[in-house]
């Protein structure tokens, strides 16, 4: 199955199924965005929109993009109705040119999308592209640790589970990919959930700024 078909298929229990790193990636983010809700917001890759709301508050505006029709179906129906004016929900390749000005966005968020992307250097190039001089770009992504072992997305249903390909990047292929867009790593951290803190780290999270 491929990426697009298999988010599609897990969207309807992706928020219910159990996910230690879905579940992290939430606490990653509110801790390390709580104060740079401002302005305007790129999310890429907005699934279900498990952090969308959390972006929205404080009256910013939220531009989600998600190439899974399935993901972005459930991300609109579980927006507060008090946030729906601050949030534009998008279908959208973040393998191709994004559908936003040059310039126009203060951060641009990116939660455990780039396993799936085999081509880096794009992501942080359009990243680069959007921001306005100043801004930052927040990424959280699956630890490549994690991946060495085997680890990837997946869902089950019934007696069958479905893996979704994925494209292991080690912790130098991002900082190559930041160098070569313009972008300048100011904060990179490793993160444990509590129920596994004595094996390699879950997460790993990085804020660039332009």
């Amino acid at each position: 199955m491929d990426i697009r078909a298999a988010y599609s298929a897990w969207a309807t229990t992706y928020d219910t199924d159990r996910n230690l790193t879905r579940d992290l990636d939430a606490v990653v983010t509110h801790e390390l965005l709580a104060s740079l809700r401002s302005g305007t917001i790129l999310e890429i890759g907005c699934g279900t929109g498990k952090n969308t709301a959390f972006l929205a508050q404080d009256g910013a505006h939220v531009l989600a993009l998600d190439f899974s029709e399935g993901m972005l179906a459930q991300a609109r129906t579980k927006l507060p109705a008090a946030l729906a004016a601050n949030v534009t929900f998008t279908v959208a390749d973040l393998t191709r040119r994004w559908p936003c000005a040059d310039g126009s966005v203060d951060l641009v968020v990116c939660n455990l999308v780039l396993e799936h992307i085999a081509d880096l250097a794009s992501v942080f190039g359009e990243a680069a592209r959007c921001l306005r001089a100043g801004g930052t770009f927040f990424v959280c992504e699956l630890h490549p640790f994690r991946q060495y072992g085997g680890s990837k997305a997946a869902f089950q249903r019934g007696d069958t589970r479905t893996e979704i390909p994925a494209f292991v990047h080690h912790l130098s292929a991002f900082l190559d990919a930041a160098a070569g867009a313009g972008l300048m790593l100011t904060r990179l951290r490793e993160w444990w959930h509590p129920e596994d803190r004595q094996t390699p780290p879950r997460v790993v999270s990085f804020l660039f700024a332009k």
